[in-house]
């Protein structure tokens, strides 16, 4: 009965043989197929691939300076939570070292895509080049890099600063369309280097230099925070005993300079005009109260585009260089019917 059972097992293991390596050419070459297929799978395959699997971003953000940048934070947070990404989120404090170390440790961490909104925008190269060697997308959120070289990112996502600096512009130039005189202009800048301290300047001065009687006097960088705009317009008011227009090229620091005009003796909004860039909750109540008479928005609500971005781009899918947002602009009197509405 063993030796009968014996003869069973090897004929069963036989077959088995036979049957799984086959017995015409044929097979072999579908064998050969599958192995190849196996080792080379095709562009679309790993884009689906990638796109299929729980997507993970390193975000390099650039601090936590004004309430503009917490609300871009907070949508970047909620957007990916929403999206199903895994976040890896890190805040660079206002320094371009740090975000550059932190972009490389998602390299050597090898998450699928990097975002990061540049500190200032020179000195990226280096770094991207990096991401790019390692297959590793970059996309850029609410500022730019300078590279020369585009195909370093995928994706730049955020406002036309120059267009906010022209929108301000053509608020005051309208303002002062009748002035006989000239009118003194202060101007608080962002970091010193940055994107949209950089746009938002040459945009403004762009528009105003078409009326002679409009001239820039004074012009700092307050950091985007409402501290170190306090401080230089004081600086400004000690200096200069008659200015006219306060351009602040975001509400913190405007916000900071109201302080400053107020512990001066003056009114905002009526002996010093304001005009500021963001859009904050904390600038449209200011403005509702008529200390800022005019706000170039510039939405932070960048997270979902993001996420969309990312997905995209795991996908296989070519992405404009180039994703501008959709913006408006408010006086005083906007302000109050829009403020019960903002979402930052």
């Amino acid at each position: 009965m063993k030796k009968s059972l014996g003869v069973v097992l090897v004929a069963s293991a036989m077959m088995m043989f036979t049957a799984a390596c086959g017995n015409s050419g044929d097979s072999k070459t579908a064998s050969s197929t599958t192995a190849a297929a196996a080792v080379s799978p095709s562009t679309a395959a790993v884009a689906t691939a990638k796109a299929d699997k729980k997507i993970t971003m390193g975000f390099a953000q650039v601090g936590a300076e004004s309430g503009w940048r917490s609300a871009n934070t907070k949508s970047v947070q909620d957007s990916a939570k929403e999206a199903g990404i895994e976040l890896k989120f890190s805040d660079a404090q206002q320094k371009q070292e740090n975000q550059i170390k932190s972009i490389r440790t998602y390299i050597q961490q090898k998450v699928d895509v990097i975002a990061f909104s540049p500190v200032v925008e020179s000195g990226w190269d280096t770094v991207l080049k990096e991401a790019k060697d390692a297959g590793i997308p970059v996309i850029l959120t609410d500022r730019a890099v300078d590279s020369k070289d585009t195909s370093l990112y995928k994706t730049f996502i955020g406002s036309d600063f120059v267009e906010e600096g022209r929108s301000a512009g053509k608020w005051v130039v309208d303002k002062y369309k009748d002035a006989k005189e000239t009118v003194n202009i202060v101007e608080l800048q962002g970091t010193t280097g940055s994107a949209p301290a950089n746009d938002r300047k040459a945009g403004f001065g762009e528009i105003i230099k078409s009326n002679p009687n409009l001239k820039i006097i004074a012009s700092q960088t307050g950091d985007f925070t409402r501290a170190k705009g306090k401080e230089v317009m004081q600086a400004f008011l000690k200096a200069n005993k008659n200015i006219n227009v306060l351009y602040a090229h975001n509400d913190d620091m405007a916000l900071g300079a109201i302080q400053a005009i107020e512990e001066a003796g003056l009114k905002p909004g009526k002996d010093i005009i304001i005009i500021s860039v963001d859009g904050v909750k904390d600038g449209f109540v200011a403005a509702s109260e008529g200390k800022i008479n005019f706000i170039v928005e510039c939405n932070p609500l960048l997270g979902g585009q993001l996420m969309q971005a990312a997905k995209d781009v795991l996908s296989g899918k070519e992405l404009p260089k180039r994703i501008v947002t959709k913006e408006g602009v408010f006086t005083s009197e906007d302000a109050k019917r829009e403020l019960p509405n903002r979402q930052y």
